[in-house]
């Protein structure tokens, strides 16, 4: 083995999802959480970021995924029916650090970045679990509390950084536009709606230190029904 073969053998495998799960509720108008969690375990990847989670949902989550190994991180954004709502993040590696970052525009509604810093062989990948408004005007403003030095510019993180989840924005918005400045792109992907999928919302964004193997949609039969989104995945090398 040469020098380059070394190199490539010694560098982490990592697979990221992010999966906007619609408070588990399928195309089937069944809220199945039981069936989400098959879905997910499906993805073998070793972080899922999920979107619109109800609390007790990412619980049920939690459970249908334990024995795989995960455990979870969650960022609430609001109540619903005096239900926590927001992201949550699954993890197969260990997790530094977890935090939920606000950013929510007037009174639009409440929206988060839920950040989970997880550990690898070749040091910590900050993954941002990220569901942005649905008005063009919203998502401008979220693109630039994103890229502040108190978000994806914070100076104590490191260059390891991946940006996914549903941005709500199927044409090259101003988010999108924004993001590519900082980012590296997966190419989208149509993710919604799940069983014809046709607009690509779900985005996966990513640091140059981790390089891109290959991107998909998961399209098996069963994620098909289980949400109104299909989940997105990426395979990197770090």
């Amino acid at each position: 083995m040469d020098t380059a073969e070394a190199a490539v053998a010694m560098t982490t495998k990592l697979r990221i999802a992010t999966y906007n799960v619609h408070k588990c509720k399928g195309m089937d108008g069944r809220v199945r959480p039981e069936r989400v969690a098959r879905v997910m375990l499906r993805l073998d990847a070793d972080v899922i970021a999920a979107q619109e989670v109800l609390g007790p949902q990412a619980e049920a989550l939690a459970d249908g995924l334990a024995g795989a190994g995960y455990r979870f991180s969650f960022g609430e954004n609001r109540k619903i029916a005096g239900v926590s709502y927001g992201n949550a993040t699954f993890s197969r590696l260990t997790v530094e650090m977890a935090r939920n970052y606000d950013v929510s525009i007037g009174e639009r509604e409440r929206r988060g970045v839920l950040r989970t810093d997880v550990v690898t062989a070749e040091g910590v990948v900050h993954v941002f679990n990220a569901h942005l408004g649905t008005s063009y005007g919203e998502r401008g403003r979220q693109a630039q509390c994103l890229l502040a030095e108190g978000l994806l510019l914070d100076r104590a993180i490191g260059k390891r950084r991946v940006v996914c989840g549903d941005f709500n924005e199927w044409v090259r918005g101003r988010c999108s536009r924004a993001l590519a400045r900082e980012f590296q792109s997966a190419r989208p992907r149509r993710s919604y709606p799940g069983v014809l999928p046709l607009l690509a919302l779900d985005h996966i964004y990513f640091d140059s230190k981790l390089a891109l193997e290959r991107h998909w949609v998961f399209r098996e039969r069963l994620g098909l029904l289980a949400s109104d989104h299909l989940p997105l995945l990426a395979d990197f090398r770090v």
